[in-house]
């Protein structure tokens, strides 16, 4: 019975976010963690007359590690590629190089069977598209960015010349989106980026998850330069110190979750959606507009975002005004 509640989620994502047509070669690329569902997605792919090849892989051992060579050459030469594995693929030159060659690229990084049976994935992705867009117009038009919250944020960034990536779980070739998370969002220019960050919403890495105590991070010139709290602010700095790598302390992104079905939970592609947050998003930016290539890619939420672009106010809190 569950399985076939999980078929609803699978042609959502076959039917909606990539528009599968018969005869298309679909790689889905799982781990052991995850492989009942990519056995679900690719039983739902073969239904609608697809070519379907599902690769098991090691886990990998945190976000951003690539995937095999192997796996990245068949990613690359698919017209469709779904990622339902435990940690994050998505910011590797794997999706980056097959993103470039044509492909359309769904993230399901720490996807659960629940999710595909209700929560964001219940969202009318068509109908939230022209907002998403129009967000990440007005970041691709801008040059300074101002983003404050109640719990203290107040962060600054100059995005000249960088684009918006409206990422709204319809993809086009040569595109990937998260589903079902619904986000808008631009890559500073690097060494650009200072202020602070209150991180009162959640981490959906690492173990974190939905925070109990705020972290506080400075940041100075486009890196981290200080990370202070409880427990979890503690976790978070233990392991980008353990990168011994400059750039895992880069700040690659910020964005802005615009899916009224998402929760907060802990899981990553459900929290980054979430109505009323935003994120500030370190280490990795290649994949997002920016040059930075990092062991790592996290994002730090928090609630209730101000931002300005160019001094007008485009998002406040729940309310988006462009």
């Amino acid at each position: 019975m569950k399985e076939a509640l999980m078929f609803k989620g699978a042609r959502t994502i076959l039917d909606i976010c990539v528009a599968l047509k018969p005869g298309e070669q679909v790689v889905i690329l799982t781990d052991m963690y995850k492989e009942k569902l990519g056995s679900v997605l690719a039983a739902a792919a073969v239904e609608r007359g697809a070519e379907v090849s599902m690769i098991v892989m090691t886990p990998r051992e945190r976000s951003g590690q690539e995937p095999p060579k192997p796996v990245a050459e068949a990613m690359k030469n698919a017209d469709v590629v779904l990622l339902p594995v435990s940690y994050s693929v998505t910011h590797t030159y794997a999706v980056k190089n097959a993103a470039a060659n044509g492909a359309r690229i769904v993230a399901l990084t720490e996807f659960t069977e629940e999710m595909l049976i209700s929560g964001g994935l219940e969202a009318d992705f068509r109908e939230l598209k022209p907002l998403c867009q129009k967000i990440a117009a007005a970041f691709s038009a801008g040059n300074e960015v101002r983003v404050t919250s109640p719990k203290g944020t107040d962060l600054t960034m100059d995005i000249h010349g960088r684009r918006g990536n409206a990422l709204y779980c319809i993809v086009e070739p040569g595109e990937f989106s998260p589903v079902p998370n619904v986000e808008a969002n631009v890559s500073p220019l690097e060494g650009t980026t200072n202020g602070r960050v209150v991180v009162d919403a959640s981490v959906p890495y690492l173990g974190i998850g939905v925070i109990d105590e705020p972290i506080y991070i400075d940041v100075e010139n486009g890196f981290i330069a200080k990370i202070e709290g409880g427990r979890q602010a503690e976790v978070l700095r233990r392991d980008l110190e353990s990168h011994n790598d400059k750039n895992s302390f880069n700040i690659a992104e910020l964005g802005v979750g615009l899916n009224p079905k998402c929760k907060l939970m802990g899981v990553m592609l459900e929290d980054e959606g979430v109505l009323g947050t935003a994120h500030i998003g370190i280490g990795t930016s290649i994949t997002l507009g920016g040059n930075v290539k990092a062991p790592c890619h996290y994002d730090l939420l928090f609630w209730d975002p101000k931002i300005e672009v160019d001094g007008k106010l485009i998002v406040d809190g729940k309310n988006i005004l462009v």
